[in-house]
């Protein structure tokens, strides 16, 4: 009696899934926010979908509920929180008013917030591909919750300051620009998935990690553009530090060889 092929059941994890909504929710509402002209509202709530994204995979992992459904669904809803809300908040908080300018500089507005959002586009596609291939304790490229967070801690320290986006509306665009092709370079960005390496760690990350939460306290918006600009910049020094290590390691085998 031939063997039949078991069917696969077609309902859908319900928890991680939740999650997973409320972080779409999330970067839905930092749209609707930046139209209404709250753009500290919309800038903390890409935030909130940040830290949402983040614990709909740990959910699934520790329940065991991952599924493909799951990973779709999490690109799909990044794409909305990391790649069209921050895009459209840059557009309605300082992007749109170059337009006052001439259609030219209106142009460059919309095309500055559109290369973002491809751009993001672009980084979770490869991120989709890569999976399983990649190596964990790295991103290729800058992930797209971390651009979204420092371009919209940017947006939140300006705003912070008592400015508007019109009064940084030439520095934006730069803000959008590189923030979007960071996501779609090669260099190397930590990932922290496998950080820390054990359960232990040292004495002193108890006390760095309240002076954090302290500083957080005190001045959200400046300490995580701080942090942004900090992280941002990590990703080329080390792929610049890894190429120079291992140009000097090829010289030094080759200094062998010659003298062999």
């Amino acid at each position: 009696m031939p063997t039949t092929a078991r069917k696969r059941p077609r309902g859908i994890y319900l928890l991680p899934n939740l999650f997973t909504t409320a972080a779409m929710f999330a970067g839905f509402y930092a749209i609707v926010a930046s139209i209404g002209g709250r753009y500290s509202e919309a800038a903390l709530a890409v935030f909130i979908a940040g830290i949402l994204d983040g614990l709909d995979g740990r959910v699934a992992r520790l329940t065991g509920t991952q599924s493909d459904f799951g990973v779709q669904y999490d690109s799909l809803s990044d794409l909305v929180s990391f790649g069209l809300a921050p895009a459209l908040v840059m557009y309605t908080w300082s992007l749109s008013s170059l337009t006052e300018y001439g259609s030219l500089w209106g142009k460059v507005g919309w095309s500055a917030a559109f290369i973002y959002a491809a751009c993001a586009a672009m980084r979770l596609a490869r991120f989709n591909t890569q999976v399983g291939v990649a190596d964990k304790r790295y991103f290729q490229g800058l992930a797209s919750p971390a651009a979204a967070g420092f371009c919209m801690a940017f947006v939140w320290t300006i705003e912070k300051f008592d400015l508007s986006g019109i009064d940084v509306q030439f520095f934006t665009p730069f803000v959008a620009v590189v923030a979007g092709l960071l996501m779609v370079s090669n260099f190397r960005y930590f990932s922290f998935k496998s950080w820390p390496s054990s359960e232990q760690v040292p004495f002193v990350w108890i006390p760095a990690a309240l002076l954090i939460i302290v500083a957080l306290v005190i001045d959200p918006p400046r300490v995580l553009f701080a942090i942004g600009v900090l992280y941002l910049l990590s990703g080329p020094v080390m792929t610049l530090w890894g190429l120079r290590r291992s140009r000097e390691k090829r010289a030094l085998r080759g200094n062998e060889r010659g003298e062999e």
